[in-house]
This record gives C-alpha cells, structure tokens and sequence, in this order.
C-alpha cells in the first residue's frame, strides 16, 4: 500500500489491485496507471472536500475503470455526466467495485461522512471532517457536545476494527482551533491502535505537525510528515 498526500486533505492511496482518492481540492496528481480502476471519494459538499474538476482530470488522463463514491449531502446537480456513482450515507458498510475493498462509514461532526476501508493489503480510515472540534468563542454545551459526538464515532470505529490496528489513518490537525487544534487527532491516537497517521487540513501550515510531534512525543514514530508522503 503506498500513500502520496496531494494537497489540504486530498491523498491517493495505491494498491495492487486499485486507486483510492481521496477528497481532491486541488493539485497535482502522481502518475496514474491508466489501465488500474480507480475510486474518488468525496467526504462531503464543502468546495475543499468536492472539487468536480477531478473527474476531468482523469478523463484526460485516460482512466479506463472509474467510480465515484460521494456521501449523499453532495447535490446530484454537481455529480459528473458519464461515471459511476456509488452515494453513501453515515454508519452504514459497502461493498467497492474495485480492489474486493469494504466500505463502512461514520457521521462527520461537521458535514457528510468519514471513511474507512478494508482490503487485501490491510485497512485505512480518511476522516473527512470528522474531527472535535472544539473552538474558543463556542459554548461550553457546543464544545461538549461535539466532544461527545466526536468520541461516540471513534468508539464506533473502534467497534468495527475490533483487535485490528489501523494501518493509515489521515486525521484533520486544524490550526484554526489554536490551542484545541490537537484534540481529535490526540484522541484518536490514544483509542485506535494505529500505525501510521498523516496529518491533514492544516491549510498550508505544516509546521503544526512538528508542534504536536514535540508535545506529544510518544507519537513521533506514528505521525508521519505529510509534506513528504
């Protein structure tokens, strides 16, 4: 399995049996394999989440074998003319056309859905947007209950991998949340047995990834440096 990170929370994830990208925004795309099928995930609606042109760009780039796999909040208005469309909707499992991979699905925290995927050569989970997110100027009853509901999902998560670890995990570490900006992606280390997390939505600040590697050192081998995924 290799991982390339894109841009902002956009990664292909490489198997020998197929592509999986996720959420492309914008940027440039490895070399393709035009002959191997491939899956695009969109976690949800948000323009840096859903960016249509990608369909286009791999029509350009000859993709034989393409599917589109988009959580139901995305408007039909928006799918692209002449691809499979796989829509999914939250806590739900799905069989992927390509690669013998199965989908389950979580409820984001913000919009849509998060992912994560089984196949022959291991597990990863992208989360979309779901994350905690806590903000100064919220209510304490708002930062809660996003806790809550944040905390609920991964124990379902967890429920789904049972004894199994995570192999890749591309996690939001947001430094619009200042101080709070590590509690998703700390929570989620310390509940989910994970070997390798990629960073993501950080919106051009990758320093934020060396600055939770420093005050959470105990992660430093499993959080990797996205820049250079």
């Amino acid at each position: 399995m290799k991982i390339n990170y894109i841009q902002h929370s956009g990664f292909l994830v490489e198997t020998a049996e197929c592509y999986y990208l996720f959420d492309y925004y914008m940027g440039t795309l490895p070399a393709l394999n035009p002959d191997k099928p491939i899956l695009v995930f969109a976690s949800h609606r948000h323009p840096d989440h859903y960016n249509p042109v990608i369909f286009e760009k791999l029509t350009e780039l000859g993709m034989k074998q393409l599917t589109a796999v988009l959580s139901k909040d995305i408007p039909k208005k928006s799918y692209p003319d002449g691809i499979e469309i796989l829509t999914v909707t939250l806590h739900q499992c799905y069989e992927l056309p390509y690669g013998g991979g199965r989908l389950h699905t979580l409820l984001s925290t913000d919009e849509g859905v998060a992912f994560f995927i089984r196949c022959a050569e291991g597990n990863f989970y992208h989360a979309g947007d779901l994350n905690d997110w806590v903000w100064e100027g919220e209510t304490d009853r708002y930062n809660k209950q996003m806790t809550g509901s944040y905390r609920h999902e991964i124990q379902l998560l967890k429920e789904v991998l049972g004894d199994a670890p995570v192999d890749a995990a591309m996690l939001p570490l947001d430094p619009r949340q200042e101080k709070d900006y590590y509690r998703g992606m700390l929570y989620f280390l310390q509940k989910i047995s994970t070997k390798k997390a990629f960073p993501m939505h950080y919106w051009g600040k990758p320093e934020i990834i060396q600055q939770f590697v420093q005050e959470y050192p105990a992660y430093q081998e499993i959080v990797q440096n996205t820049e250079k995924a």
